[in-house]
């Protein structure tokens, strides 16, 4: 197999396309006064465009010694509580978010050359809320979570093979089975930015500040 030139490879590509790229104007000025309402529209017009995946996110959390982790994760909710991820409580996300309760999010939807960035304290839902929103999902999401033991050292393809299968057994079996570590938590943004694309790389960024009587302030950055 002949060697891949990483260099010129990424000379070769581009970034936003036209032909598979719009960039729309944003006027921030017209933006509303909370970041909920913005991102409910943009995500809405997100999908309306055929973005892939568009509720896929990265986390970035850090562990008790100050260092970052990232990684994708789903978005199963956003409203006034917070925006809602789940995962495991013994998982390398819940240790760390159990750790330091403070993390990141970051959505990018390149079909409009758009970004949202949110950053802030995370709790975890109580138990009944977290199984009710496993439950809520598909039975392979449930079979997964049956699996468990996230983040864990695997021994061997055929021992996940095996765990897999009784976990998939049982959630057909019992759509309501339990799974306690299951956990949903919720990043209540202390600030949200919302960045928007430019041919001209005029880019628009607006972000959202969180002041103690429950207001947001509002501010343009330079891109």
């Amino acid at each position: 197999m002949a060697a891949t030139d990483l260099h010129a490879l990424l000379k070769s590509l581009r970034v936003w396309p036209p032909e598979t790229t719009e960039l729309r104007p944003f006027d921030p000025a017209a933006a509303p006064a909370e970041p909920l309402p913005l991102f409910t529209t943009w995500f809405a017009e997100a999908v309306a465009a055929g973005q892939p995946e568009p509720h896929t996110v990265s986390l970035a959390t850090s562990d008790e010694e100050g260092r970052a982790d990232v990684r994708i994760v789903m978005l199963h909710g956003a409203d006034a509580d917070g925006w809602s991820f789940a995962s495991h409580a013994t998982s390398r996300k819940g240790h760390q978010l159990s750790a330091r309760p403070y993390a990141a999010l970051a959505f990018y939807w390149p079909v409009l050359g758009r970004q949202v960035r949110l950053r802030g304290p995370v709790t975890a839902a109580p138990s009944e809320e977290s199984q009710a929103d496993l439950h809520a999902r598909s039975t392979g999401a449930l079979a997964a979570a049956l699996t468990g033991r996230q983040s864990g050292l695997l021994s061997s393809q055929e021992e996940l093979r095996e765990e897999s299968d009784a976990a998939w057994e049982r959630a057909r079996a019992d759509p309501a089975a339990p799974s306690p570590t299951w956990t949903l938590y919720r990043l209540r943004p202390q600030e949200a930015e919302f960045f928007q694309g430019d041919p001209d790389r005029r880019h628009v960024r607006l972000r959202y500040v969180a002041e103690e009587d429950g207001r947001w302030r509002r501010e343009l950055l330079w891109p």
